[in-house]
């Protein structure tokens, strides 16, 4: 983990006591600093202790991150419709925002298409009864003997056939989840679910395909109407690669809208994608989140949040830290006007404060201010 070095800045007054402490003491300066190693004591009349000053070591609290997301609609409770016939929208049934039914009507389209579906169940209905009527006719016939064995068996296979155009079609006419009714060619588009109609881009007199979700343009690849349920909504969100180890199935998380300032939302993670994006790096973890008053909207932009357990250590400002050779270093105080300086190890940091994996116990006081002046007076020492 590469940390940023900081140098604490100095006031005039500081660099001032600075360079007094870089010269050697008189012998009989009775305010001069004792420097033993890294322990640096300052007496009670010493004019440095005023440019010193510490803070106590805190333990972290469990830390609350934030990342961006966006707001979809769920899956499970959602359904695009594309039309399964081509045809001309004779009238719609629906308006934006009703709630539907499950089987209720949306659309009725005059179809040619579904007209001959219709009219091809008739035909081979009609022509399964005639071939069943010829095959009695002819087993009649046969055991009279008017006729041969070979007749009978024309007629058998005539049946057999009829029989399977009329399963063939009736198999057709269900796909369009209708029954053989009149030839009408009237085809009625149905909700598959009950929900409210979140979107809708059908009118009246408008020609419809099926080929309309493999189009390439954007107008048509649009579904005819989409179902959908408001009260719950999914959130993607954009994690960095580090986030792995704590965004798992099952965590909850709090979502806030800027729309909505005064308001937070729960949900929690319900999955993690298996790859990351190759430019971004970033993956994609879906959650849900409970939007019972309906004021969340779908594709709006939130920021999600999320607890993390507290690591081991204690919390210092960063200030407080200063590098030497490659090494991280603080003073304690362990008394007034007495400072240690200690070697630390580091971890995360976050608003300007930074853990402290070892070398600081929770509530020793680390300096914050004249951390560099400390370092002069016991670098000073040892040249001496």
């Amino acid at each position: 983990m590469t940390f940023r070095i900081l140098f604490c800045s100095a006031s005039a007054a500081t660099i001032a006591l600075i360079t007094a402490c870089s010269r050697a003491p008189a012998p009989n300066d009775a305010s001069a600093p004792t420097v033993s190693g890294d322990r640096i004591v300052f007496p009670a009349n010493s004019p440095q202790r005023a440019a010193i000053a510490a803070v106590a070591a805190e333990l972290r609290g469990p830390e609350v991150r934030r990342l961006s997301g966006r707001l979809v609609w769920d899956e499970d409770t959602t359904v695009r419709i594309y039309t399964p016939v081509a045809g001309r929208v004779a009238s719609v049934a629906v308006a934006l925002g009703d709630h539907v039914e499950k089987d209720a009507a949306l659309v009725r389209l005059d179809s040619p298409d579904f007209g001959q579906a219709q009219a091809d169940v008739r035909k081979a209905n009609a022509d399964a009864l005639l071939a069943a009527r010829t095959l009695a006719r002819m087993k009649d016939l046969f055991e009279h003997g008017a006729v041969a064995r070979k007749e009978v068996e024309a007629a058998e296979g005539a049946q057999a056939g009829a029989e399977s155009e009329q399963q063939r079609a009736t198999a057709r006419l269900k796909l369009y989840g209708a029954a053989a009714r009149d030839v009408d060619g009237l085809f009625v588009l149905r909700s598959p679910l009950t929900g409210t109609l979140v979107e809708k881009n059908v009118n009246v007199g408008q020609e419809v395909r099926p080929d309309q979700i493999l189009a390439n343009a954007p107008q048509l690849f649009a579904p005819l109407c989409v179902i959908s349920d408001p009260a719950h909504l999914r959130v993607l969100i954009d994690a960095p690669e580090r986030e792995l180890g704590v965004l798992r199935t099952g965590v909850p998380v709090v979502v806030r809208s800027m729309a909505i300032p005064d308001r937070t939302f729960g949900g929690q993670i319900d999955g993690v994608s298996d790859s990351l994006d190759p430019t971004t790096h970033m993956v994609t973890v879906r959650g849900r989140v409970e939007n019972s008053d309906r004021l969340l909207k779908a594709e709006m932009f939130v920021t999600v949040e999320f607890t993390v357990d507290a690591p081991p250590g204690v919390e210092i400002p960063i200030k407080a830290v200063f590098m030497k050779s490659e090494r991280h270093f603080v003073y304690i105080e362990e008394q007034a006007g007495t400072y240690t300086r200690r070697e630390v190890e580091l971890g995360s940091e976050h608003d300007g404060k930074i853990l402290v994996r070892s070398g600081v116990a929770a509530g020793q006081r680390v300096v914050t201010e004249g951390g560099l002046l400390l370092d002069e007076v016991r670098a000073d020492a040892e040249g001496r």
